[in-house]
């Protein structure tokens, strides 16, 4: 017979493990390749010691010269807040008791309520990697008469999200905010919120769309690596020139020799081995037609996860929907680290249960946990093309 107590032992014995392994190596490729460490973890922070260049203490002599001076390593201490991930699931009173006496429509349920949360927690933190930390997911350009928002970019915007929106001095809109996405036009790039209409003078343009709670509270992600205005992992860039990564803006028309000039930069400036390449569609289509062109078909390999990548000279080139317009990043993922306080846990109550009902309503709720953070050791060690044509 199914009960409360046999659904929190489920979900705390067999599916704890499974949606941590779907999160962790299948919601996103660069995601699979980044190592987790709960090393250099330090109460609510991330705090880790990097080496500067070399050891001084090297020289060549004569044979009766003296012998070079010790010198000792340098280093710069990044530190980062851990942020706080959340996943929650929803199972309503009614659905419980009416799969009492059927398992098997009780396992349907979780299993139903569990690849929502995966999906949804997929597309977020696939979203977090390439943003700068802040969470915004776009601005405000005008909104209509019928109150449809559109938008600079809706690619980081899906139907089911909730949305607050702030306005130009970071301000929370109270009336536009708490509002779910009833419908995403990606070629207009409009949203539909869920409620009554906004006015434009209700939402003006220049305001800021963020998911419900996440202002300045997501992951550390490749934007915010490569924005040289601001410090990084509270560090200032100008003090230390490993700070700043390769950049090429303008880029044109894709071709071999632009990739392989940014990597042979990359790699004789930092000593960093270029392995896992990231673009957008447009880009990776660019690349494939640029090669198309001299007769040469680009090889393919199959990566982690099943996912079939092209390969530049052994490099999977992988196509992500969240890379932004025009732009190919070159990556080191050995350089990168999730510092995590532990891996994906269930909230659990003072009895040790996972599923709480929910205040007033005939609900159960369970919400997966994670305290962690990206950091990049070797900043210089990446790079990034951008302004590039895409096909």
């Amino acid at each position: 017979m199914v009960t409360l107590t046999t659904a929190d032992n489920a979900l705390k014995s067999f599916y704890l493990d499974a949606v941590s392994e779907q999160l962790n190596t299948k919601a996103n490729p660069f995601l699979a390749k980044i190592q987790r460490s709960t090393s250099d973890v330090w109460g609510k922070d991330v705090r880790k010691m990097v080496k500067i260049g070399v050891n001084g203490g090297i020289a060549a002599g004569t044979e009766t010269g003296s012998l070079p001076t010790a010198s000792n390593n340098d280093y710069v201490q990044f530190v980062a807040p851990l942020k706080n991930l959340y996943g929650t699931i929803e199972i309503s009173d009614k659905a419980i008791r009416a799969s009492q006496n059927n398992e098997g429509a009780f396992v349907n349920l979780l299993n139903d309520e569990m690849q929502s949360l995966v999906k949804s927690a997929s597309f977020n933190f696939g979203r977090m990697l390439f943003g700068d930390g802040t969470g915004k997911l776009g601005e405000v350009m005008s909104v209509s008469d019928t109150g449809v928002v559109t938008m600079n970019t809706v690619k980081n915007i899906v139907e089911g999200m909730i949305l607050n929106y702030h306005n130009l001095s970071g301000s929370k809109i109270t009336l536009a905010s708490g509002r779910r996405v009833v419908a995403v036009d990606r070629v207009n790039k409009t949203v539909t919120l869920a409620g009554s209409a906004l006015s434009e003078t209700q939402l003006p343009a220049g305001s800021s769309a963020y998911v419900q709670t996440s202002k300045d509270s997501e992951i550390t992600g490749l934007a915010a690596l490569f924005d040289e205005t601001l410090p990084l992992y509270g560090v200032d860039r100008a003090a230390y020139g490993m700070l700043t990564p390769y950049k090429k803006t303008d880029v044109g028309e894709i071709s071999e020799d632009v990739i392989q000039t940014a990597i042979d930069a990359i790699e004789e400036s930092s000593g960093s081995k270029v392995n896992f390449i990231v673009c957008s569609w447009g880009v990776r289509r660019a690349l494939a037609a640029y090669f198309r062109k001299y007769m040469v078909a680009m090889p393919t390999m199959e990566f982690e996860g099943g996912v079939k990548a092209l390969s530049f000279n052994g490099i999977p080139v992988i196509a992500d929907r969240f890379c932004p317009d025009g732009t190919m990043y070159l990556l080191n993922t050995d350089d990168f680290k999730i510092h995590q306080l532990c891996d994906w846990q269930w909230l659990e109550g003072d009895d040790g249960k996972v599923l709480k009902q929910t205040a007033g309503k005939p609900v159960y709720t369970a919400t997966l946990v994670k305290y962690a953070e990206l950091m990049c050791d070797r900043p210089n060690g990446q790079g990034m093309l951008s302004g590039i044509t895409e096909a």
